[in-house]
């Protein structure tokens, strides 16, 4: 290793926190990472890492190194970029992340008909429904329900997700339709839950538009989305969901979208996220393709449910 690569090593072992997970994460023996640290130190002549046996921190001088590593590779990134804007092909690596169901859904697919278009990129494809910190863990493109928080990312807009309502007729023939938000609230359904969120409540706008909360009769809780649609298949709950979850079953009549009248908030739009405004050209086209399988102005997972443009509100 030259010192550069050191001083990357050093900014990992920052980002990651200990020796182990840079070994795990580089496939390499925690020795070598702990050997290549000391090179480093002598290199300089400073210390830079605190060891305990339980823990890492940096020196002041180890915190100064890894603010130069991290300048080192964002400019590292820059050059990479700005040498790949100057093929006329895409090509080299490019490292996607996305959320699970929305990955399996259409990313898959963009991935499949870019490949077949520019077979000179290598894609890796993360999907996960953590939420990923694209330039820490090496990401070029990541896809995420909401705009992003973050100032050090660029962002474009995809699609909007809106929200429906829906049951199975086997349910709608035991209960009902409901046409009351009291009424709803009393019908047993199916919720999205994980460590840290309940999706239990929905916001829609009254006649005056205030924004208020319909609170759901909690049966189910369950922490994968596709049992949200599986559940309410089985006709013994309705469930909330998004527009970009259904696939066929409204057009089957295996579900039917109920109260319609109700002007629901958007749950979010897709956004992707890159790292850098003057992008990669594979980056470009990528997320262009993306669009093309999703559809520009209204995305596909619309249009597979009738007379959504006059459900819920549609307002933007």
């Amino acid at each position: 290793m030259d010192l550069a690569s050191r001083l990357l090593l050093l900014l990992e072992v920052s980002e990651l926190g200990s020796f182990a997970k840079v070994s795990e994460y580089r496939n390499v023996n925690r020795s070598a990472i702990s050997k290549q640290i000391n090179k480093l130190e002598q290199e300089l002549g400073v210390h830079l890492l605190n060891r305990t046996t339980r823990s890492l921190s940096l020196t002041a001088a180890g915190s100064e190194m890894v603010n130069q590593a991290i300048n080192l590779r964002e400019l590292l990134s820059n050059s990479k970029r700005l040498a790949q804007n100057y093929h006329s092909e895409p090509r080299g690596q490019l490292k996607i992340a996305s959320s699970t169901l929305f990955g399996r859904q259409y990313v898959q697919q963009a991935v499949l008909e870019f490949q077949s278009l520019y077979p000179e990129v290598q894609i890796e494809l993360l999907l996960e429904d953590r939420l990923v910190d694209v330039i820490a863990e090496g990401f070029d493109i990541g896809f995420r329900i909401g705009e992003p928080k973050e100032s050090n990312l660029i962002s474009k807009r995809i699609a909007r997700n809106r929200l429906l309502i829906v049951a199975s007729p086997r349910f709608i023939e035991k209960y009902g339709q409901p046409e009351t938000v009291p009424k709803l609230e009393s019908l047993p359904a199916v919720v999205y839950s994980a460590p840290g969120l309940l999706i239990d409540k929905i916001k829609y706008r009254d006649s005056l538009g205030t924004e208020e909360f319909i609170n759901l009769n909690k049966t189910y809780k369950v922490n994968e989305v596709e049992l949200l649609i599986k559940t309410a298949l089985a006709g013994n709950m309705l469930t909330v969901t998004t527009a970009q979850m259904i696939e066929n079953e409204i057009l089957q009549g295996k579900l039917v979208p109920i109260m319609t009248h109700l002007d629901l908030v958007d749950y979010g739009t897709f956004y992707a996220v890159y790292p850098h405004r003057d992008s990669p050209l594979k980056t470009k086209l990528f997320i262009e393709t993306l669009i093309g399988v999703i559809g520009d102005e209204i995305p596909i997972w619309e249009k597979r449910i009738p007379g959504f443009e006059k459900m819920y509100g549609n307002t933007p």
